[in-house]
């Protein structure tokens, strides 16, 4: 949804502050396809045109394309391309043009790169004078519109990613990101957060690397709109994600606290989501988070757990499913830790989300459960049990969720809730577990690996029914 962005109103601070007059959309195809075709061919002879006048008509030949590819909802990509548009447009980038020829060009060729997959890779012979004029030297909405155009590339895939990369797009587009002009550092923003985006790591690794990165993250977290916000968040998303080195960096710095600040405090869902990720990756990322910046106690902790409850809470599924998640790694530290989450209104969301939601948020929803209800022993030995836990969550009606869990096809989901009936039966006070999972239709449950192709799964769930369900059960 975020990869690619159609170019539709000028830049702001651009001396086209409102759609021009004619600027309406165009819904005849046909008539359009023809207005393509003939704004591409003026386009081909205003470039040629000499002496007086000579520039006006690039600009206006400029404006006739940009117009046919900003203001349908359809734009006529393929039309201008076969007509020859891109390698004009590559001319009317050349240095020593004006800044209103530059702009020009370079929002035809954002449009072009918002198309499909080969519109997007016909931009290629333009990449090297867009990556130049990203440069000190441009004028600030030059260098922004060329941004656009690159984050469109680089939304289509590795491979252009890869191309931009090699062409030195990372550290312009840094610097961009640094601008005081909120407009220009969103769009240096988000074109980062589509050029770091992998699956290669290397280009995470550098940016944070880049003097001022981490800094200009912080501040645009810290003051900025919501809007600039969100994409400097879907930036740590990236970061936090591909690069250790850049978790480690993140981690120390202030942007954890501001991540939940953020969280907290807005009801954004376009923020939320990328925000909620970021911070999920650095608990997930580094102990150094849960250990010790998420101290209980503390009252950055108490917001992190505030905020990750409204989003169990959201309508949104994936707040639901990011917020399981992050809890889960949380749940998975202290036994303070755990008993931080219990003894919130997150353990009966929990208990809600597995036995109501979405299947992948009823498994992340399980991970949390069931780590609130153990502590690590030896490495060969099962883990200890906290029963206080183990009990009040299956009062509290979570057995059921389990297993369902083990009836699921896929084999973690269900190695997961054998795992959590192995706790049951091992702990639940005076030897009731059995009987429990028997009333819930376990033991049928488990019995569906009797015979599976899994031996991991078969040996497991066979030994669970040999064990608690042998030839002695139900004997006094």
């Amino acid at each position: 949804m975020r990869a690619k962005r159609v170019c539709r109103a000028p830049l702001s601070g651009s001396d086209e502050a409102t759609i021009e007059d004619g600027d309406m959309v165009i819904d005849e195809k046909a008539d359009l396809e023809t207005r393509t075709a003939q704004a591409v061919e003026e386009l081909k002879s205003a470039l040629s045109s000499q002496g007086k006048g000579a520039q006006k008509k690039k600009i206006e030949a400029l404006r006739a394309v940009r117009r046919v590819l900003s203001q349908s909802e359809v734009p006529p990509i393929q039309v201008a391309i076969k007509a020859g548009a891109v390698p004009l447009l590559v001319q009317y980038l050349s240095f020593g043009s004006s800044d209103e020829q530059l702009l020009e060009a370079a929002w035809c060729l954002t449009n072009i790169a918002a198309g499909e997959p080969e519109e997007t890779k016909s931009v290629l012979p333009a990449l090297p004078l867009l990556v130049a004029h990203l440069g000190e030297k441009s004028s600030t909405l030059v260098a922004e519109q060329c941004a656009w155009a690159i984050g469109n590339v680089a939304g289509e895939g590795a491979d252009l990613r890869s191309t931009l990369i090699a062409q030195g797009a990372l550290w312009p587009l840094a610097r961009l990101m640094l601008s005081s002009k909120g407009s220009t550092a969103r769009t240096a923003a988000w074109a980062l957060s589509n050029l770091i985006k992998g699956p290669d790591p290397k280009a995470a690794y550098e940016l944070i690397n880049i003097d001022g990165v981490l800094n200009a993250i912080i501040r645009n977290l810290e003051k900025a709109d919501e809007e600039l916000a969100t994409e400097v968040a879907w930036v740590v998303v990236y970061l936090s994600a591909l690069s250790e080195k850049a978790i480690s960096l993140i981690v120390r710095s202030h942007v954890p606290q501001l991540l939940i600040g953020r969280l907290l405090a807005s009801e954004n869902l376009q923020l939320l989501i990328p925000v909620l990720r970021g911070l999920g990756n650095l608990v997930a990322g580094d102990e150094y988070m849960v250990d010790s910046i998420l101290i209980v106690g503390n009252s950055i902790t108490d917001q992190a757990l505030s905020s990750l409850i409204k989003c169990l809470k959201s309508d949104n599924r994936v707040l639901r499913k990011e917020a399981s998640w992050a809890l889960s790694n949380i749940a998975a530290g202290s036994f303070e830790h755990k008993k931080l989450i219990f003894t919130s209104e997150a353990t009966p969301s929990l208990i809600h989300l597995l036995t109501s939601a979405q299947f992948d948020i009823r498994k992340e929803a399980a991970y949390t459960l069931g780590n609130l209800c153990v502590v690590p022993a030896g490495s060969t030995e099962p883990p200890n049990i906290i029963t206080e836990h183990l009990v009040s969550i299956i009062n509290g009606g979570a057995l059921p969720g389990f297993i369902n869990l083990v009836r699921s096809a896929d084999i973690e989901s269900a190695r997961l809730g054998l795992q959590f009936l192995e706790l049951v039966m091992r702990g639940y006070p005076n030897g009731q577990g059995p009987q429990l999972v028997e009333r819930g239709d376990g033991i049928e449950a488990m019995e569906r690996f009797q015979f599976h192709e899994n031996e991991a799964m078969r040996n497991m769930a066979n030994g669970l029914v040999d064990k608690y369900f042998g030839e002695d059960y139900g004997l006094e």
